[in-house]
């Protein structure tokens, strides 16, 4: 009887090894995903300081409160170079090897449709602070809301709509032109959605011009584009391109308004665009100009903490982790399902970048966007945005 016992417990200690149950540990695992290296190295920055911000904050109290317990949180990053596989790969081991409650991230659409697989697949919730395609949270087999995945911002159809408004009405633009990387999952989705609205506000769209990731050169795009003459261009891409086409269309002479979308929105454009973008417009999902209490306070703490601005990221990021710590407090009990539940019944969340609500049956909330404008060494606040 003994050795059967003895049997049964190395049976155990082999499959679900020496550790109980994240459940009974006396710790909180959150893992997030990010993107520190790779293509937008800017938005893995900014979603890192504001994930060890918000950390940093809960822990100084002890942790999380759950019952009669205050239980710390261990953030477990992971680096997915804003690669579709790493972002999956990332996705698998903090969910298998080290047994994360829930997941932050990824942030670009690229990783986070992958990682949001994954994650509805193993019941884990993820919620992507950054990433507006709406692939993230549908199911690829019925089109119907992913159960464990959540964003903490607007979707591609949003803002696009959005844009797409602020172009006919307020710049009185009756044409446009669409430049994009038909490679990339949000640019090439905002462009589609961009086009569909412009013209049915009355608007056209002359020109609908494509490159692919890692191209240099938009010489050639650019230089059709001149010829039809738009009254102005919507660039839904990455800041890093931003800048690369915006400087060749000034040296080609094409003067023309860019338009772009949240993917503008790290302070690094301004930097590599030597002033090519200078008066442009783009969407985003916050300004750091905004007078609620909310966001003036962590504005205040991001800037003391990093000595600079935070930007967009590093909000919904901070919003996404705050967000998550509420329902982990009023769960059930501390399991995926019972948190994957909680965050569904929520009541409203008041975060930095707004109010964050989910129905029980989509993982989109219901958000604001504002139109920012470049100018000089800054993002300025123009108006709020409506589809």
């Amino acid at each position: 009887m003994i050795k059967k016992t003895m049997l049964l417990l190395i049976v155990c200690f082999l499959l679900f090894g020496c550790n109980e149950s994240k459940h009974e540990e006396n710790q909180i695992k959150i893992g997030a995903i990010m993107e520190l290296t790779g293509s937008i190295p800017a938005v893995g920055a900014s979603s890192k300081n504001a994930a060890e911000m918000a950390v940093n904050e809960v822990n100084k109290n002890g942790g999380i409160v759950i019952g009669n317990k205050t239980l710390p949180v261990k953030l477990i990053i992971e680096d997915d170079a804003d690669k579709g596989d790493q972002a999956a790969a990332a996705a698998q081991k903090l969910i298998t090897k080290d047994d994360v409650l829930a997941i932050i991230g990824p942030n670009s659409s690229s990783g986070a449709i992958p990682a949001a697989e994954i994650a509805e697949s193993d019941q884990t919730v993820l919620i992507t602070p950054w990433s507006t395609n709406p692939k993230v949270t549908l199911d690829t087999q019925t089109n119907k809301p992913k159960q464990y995945v959540f964003r903490a911002c607007f979707t591609d159809i949003f803002e696009s709509r959005v844009l797409a408004r602020f172009a006919y009405e307020t710049l009185k633009a009756q044409t446009a032109a669409v430049l994009y990387d038909v490679a990339s999952e949000a640019p090439s989705s905002q462009a589609a959605t961009f086009k569909d609205s412009f013209e049915k506000l009355g608007g056209k769209v002359v020109a609908f011009e494509t490159y692919t990731t890692h191209d240099k050169d938009f010489s050639a795009q650019l230089t059709k584009i001149k010829a039809i003459n738009p009254q102005v261009i919507f660039l839904p891409t990455y800041y890093n391109d931003v800048s690369l086409v915006a400087q060749q269309a000034k040296r080609l002479g094409l003067n023309v308004p860019f338009l772009g979308s949240d993917a503008w929105s790290s302070p690094d454009l301004i930097k590599l665009s030597n002033g090519a973008v200078e008066g442009s417009y783009f969407a985003n999902h916050y300004s750091a100009e905004a007078e609620t209490p909310v966001t003036r306070e962590f504005v205040e703490k991001y800037q003391k903490l990093y000595g600079k601005e935070p930007d967009d990221i590093a909000a919904l990021t901070y919003d996404a982790f705050h967000f998550l710590f509420k329902a982990i407090a009023t769960s059930s009990s501390l399991d995926r399902q019972a948190v994957r539940n909680s965050i569904s019944n929520l009541p409203m969340f008041e975060g930095v970048t707004g109010i964050i609500k989910f129905s029980p049956n989509s993982g989109d909330p219901d958000k604001s966007a504002v139109i920012m404008q470049v100018k000089g060494d800054k993002f300025v606040w123009i108006m709020n945005g409506q589809a």
